[in-house]
């Protein structure tokens, strides 16, 4: 999938205090991943066994609002403040774990729960990649 992410990072004129490459990658996962929960989430309440999927639903939209804004504050890099993009991140890391485990819990019965556990998980990796570079 090319995105314009990594180009937008090269065409950066000024420093950016992380890995170009890495950032990019993070900044893509988040934005894959809020868009998996937000179809999931939708996908859920159009299942027959809503109700059963309530937890799911709210999870889900707990952790495309979270990536959402991170991967938007990760994107600005003028004034750039390293304690609010980490903790970010930290956020992120967490709700994409919390939300994969929901998912993959539904995982057998909904394949769309499937792929947005693989994305919760793809992206929680992601932001503790880039947490590992920063100092």
């Amino acid at each position: 999938m090319t995105t314009t992410t990594m180009p937008m990072m090269e065409t950066y004129p000024a420093e950016i205090n992380l890995d170009r490459g890495k950032l990019a990658e993070a900044i893509d996962a988040l934005i894959a991943c809020a868009e998996a929960c937000t179809a999931c989430a939708d996908a859920c309440l159009s299942e027959s066994s809503v109700a059963e999927l309530t937890k799911c639903v709210r999870t889900n939209m707990d952790c495309a609002d979270i990536c959402s804004t991170t991967a938007r504050v990760l994107s600005r890099h003028t004034g750039y403040d390293a304690n609010i993009s980490r903790s970010l991140l930290e956020a992120c890391a967490t709700v994409c774990k919390s939300c994969g485990d929901e998912c993959g819990s539904h995982a057998g019965m909904h394949e769309h729960c499937r792929i947005c556990a693989e994305a919760c998980r793809a992206c929680e990796t992601a932001c503790r990649d880039l947490l590992a570079t920063m100092s």
